[in-house]
């Protein structure tokens, strides 16, 4: 996987969103789309009329799809949640302990794509970002 896009109505309430919100910065943007450099791969946030021109299919919602963005500390999940939430997105589930001994919660972004925010004790995170997953 190199890049992932996502439909989004608004990409001005999109940006909030994911530039308030999570703090991450474009490295692309014009009047159809915004591109953000992540951890090995590219996300892109595209209108979605634009997105269903190209595909020639309906941008539909996330169906049985959720993204994660994991945290350093137990502590960080209800704080992301909390600025997640002031920048456009509906907390789906407030931070929690997990059946697998970590910390979680979910919010969706202004179009409905859901994020899980999540602390996994057993995950370590490098200091550039990366996850390393550990059985």
């Amino acid at each position: 996987m190199s890049v992932i896009t996502l439909g989004v109505e608004d990409l001005e309430r999109s940006r909030r969103f994911y530039v308030g919100g999570f703090g991450w910065a474009p490295v692309f943007e014009n009047d159809t789309i915004l591109f953000y450099q992540m951890n090995g791969f590219v996300l892109g946030t595209w209108l979605k009329r634009e997105l269903e021109a190209d595909t020639g299919l309906p941008a539909s919602g996330s169906g049985a799809v959720a993204f994660a963005h994991n945290v350093l500390v137990r502590e960080a999940v209800a704080s992301a949640l909390a600025q997640l939430a002031a920048h456009g997105g509906t907390i789906l589930k407030p931070a929690a302990d997990t059946f697998y001994g970590g910390h979680a919660g979910y919010v969706a972004d202004p179009d409905g794509h859901v994020w899980e925010v999540a602390w996994n004790p057993a995950w370590p995170i490098s200091p550039e970002g990366y996850v390393t997953f550990k059985s």
